[in-house]
């Protein structure tokens, strides 16, 4: 067993899966078994064992060499990395091509453990979960693109409803249509007809899965000059989608700000899966299209937990992660989510449920940044919770997440991070500044450490007047500057504030 260091969670235990698709497969090594799971390690290869199955009705013979290959490799890593268990599956191009057993076989040899052969059902089910899992809720169809296939699915909360697959993966499109574009539109059409549940989606959000997908996506962000570089959750409206698919579709793919980034093995595929997902709009109508990094790899993991894990909030989950790893004491952050709850119904202040749930987490990663200089902990946790691979939450709940970090560290009135300011409503950005002053005020009093706050209370006064009161025990604690502090709470709450001692002197903030 190879020794953790305390960076890792000490209690997980890693396991490895390896995504055997149509035209990419992939090793992903996970720090352990979570709701949100963490990656150790990851590595793919674009071996394209699809390209010429329409013509064949074989995997491409060269694509199997390299991939055996690679299967050593992958297997060498994953044991280098001390996984413990090891899951294979496999795809389209595996379970359709007459040489696929052959394949599975050989892969089965060199890898030293079974693979799953997911059919069509099989895979629009786990990547369904892998959407399940990512976000909070969901609502909406889910389209899973890969290589060879297309899995489109009607997710609503936890309950996954109709779904069907498709001949529509980039490789296979291309091949059916004979590399023309106007071909892969009509072919694309035609097949998505058969797509009943499409209609039902009508008005709802469109979740896109997939490597070309994500890719499209990415240009996207670099031509609307997006300022968070997070994949997951990314949202695009449907007019700005329709105006860029239309450009990708046209194959203008060269002119498109941004396509040095993409690898030229994945440019070919781009203008197919734009075609596809602008017949899917067309036939669907969406409210919006939501980018999803998790895919059938996460709703497999996510299948292998037990129904309270599955039902444990994701968001809050990586949080409390951050915090046993990071922070100066996880006592103290859950003391920070009760206290500044009971302050939010001191003051009136009403919270949504993912509003509760985002001030929850930013209570959790509040103190992550500790170890950094005292002038840039603000910046960096910023950095950190802004670009951290957090799921179940949107692009503003990020922001808010990161605002409040660098407003703690750095003052409710500090203006720094345009961009990520830009991206929080304003009602989020409100809200940081309120949480972050309330705990600018109560580390001042608990040094970061538990057992102050729970003996905190808030008390009205009259006349307007609310009391953060001391009890005697800890009159100690009180002074001008933690009054100073509250100072600022009164300020962007418009509260008449006292800061008190029970039995004892108070002083008049406001």
């Amino acid at each position: 067993m190879i020794s953790a260091s305390q960076g890792r969670l000490q209690d997980r235990r890693p396991l490895s899966i390896i995504d055997i698709g149509s035209n990419s497969i992939r090793l992903v090594i996970y720090e352990g078994l979570a709701r949100s799971p963490t990656l150790l390690f990851n590595e793919k290869m674009l071996a394209g064992l699809g390209r010429g199955i329409v013509s064949t009705g074989k995997l491409d013979p060269e694509a199997v060499t390299r991939s055996m290959e690679e299967f050593r490799r992958f297997r060498a890593l994953s044991d280098q990395a001390g996984a413990q268990r090891m899951y294979v599956l496999a795809t389209a191009a595996a379970r359709e091509a007459v040489n696929g057993p052959d394949f599975i076989h050989r892969a089965e040899d060199v890898l030293k453990t079974e693979i799953q052969v997911l059919s069509g059902r099989e895979e629009a089910h786990y990547s369904a979960l892998g959407v399940i899992s990512g976000f909070h809720p969901a609502n909406g169809i889910a389209g899973d693109l890969g290589g060879g296939s297309l899995e489109l699915i009607d997710i609503d909360g936890e309950t996954i409803g109709d779904g069907i697959t498709l001949p529509l993966g980039g490789l296979r499109l291309q091949d059916m249509a004979k590399n023309s574009l106007t071909q892969a539109a009509r072919i694309t059409r035609e097949q998505l007809a058969r797509a009943k549940l499409l209609k039902g989606g009508q008005g709802r959000a469109f979740y896109t899965v997939g490597g070309t997908w994500r890719n499209l996506a990415r240009l996207h962000m670099e031509m609307t000059n997006y300022p968070l570089g997070v994949m997951h959750h990314y949202e695009i409206g449907v007019e700005s989608a329709a105006n860029f698919l239309r450009q990708v579709a046209k194959a203008e793919i060269d002119k498109v700000k941004g396509i040095e980034g993409i690898s030229k093995n994945r440019r070919s595929l781009l203008p197919y899966g734009a075609i596809v997902l602008q017949e899917i709009m067309a036939a669907m109508q969406p409210s919006k299209i939501i980018v999803s990094a998790l895919g059938v790899r996460e709703g497999f993991l996510y299948s292998l937990l037990d129904k309270a894990e599955q039902k444990a909030d994701p968001l809050i989950s990586a949080a409390e992660e951050l915090a046993r790893l990071r922070s100066r004491s996880v006592d103290h952050a859950h003391e920070l989510v009760e206290w500044t709850g009971k302050a939010f119904a001191a003051f009136g202040i009403d919270e949504t449920r993912d509003e509760a749930r985002y001030r929850h987490a930013a209570c959790l990663l509040a103190d992550i940044g500790w170890r950094a200089h005292p002038e840039y902990r603000g910046k960096q946790s910023l950095n950190i919770i802004a670009h951290a691979s957090f799921i179940g939450v949107d692009h503003p709940g990020r922001a808010f997440l990161a605002l409040v970090s660098l407003f703690r560290h750095e003052g409710v009135f500090n203006e720094a991070a345009p961009e990520i300011r830009g991206l929080a409503t304003p009602r989020y950005l409100e809200r940081a500044r309120v949480l972050a002053a309330l705990l600018r005020v109560v580390y001042l009093l608990s040094a970061a450490m538990p057992g102050v706050m729970p003996r905190l209370k808030w008390e009205n006064r009259g006349n307007g007047v609310l009391a953060l009161v001391l009890p005697a025990a800890l009159a100690d604690l009180y002074g001008e500057r933690p009054a100073g502090r509250l100072a600022q709470v009164a300020k962007v709450t418009n509260r008449r504030l006292v800061l008190a001692v029970e039995g004892g002197p108070s002083i008049s903030v406001k």
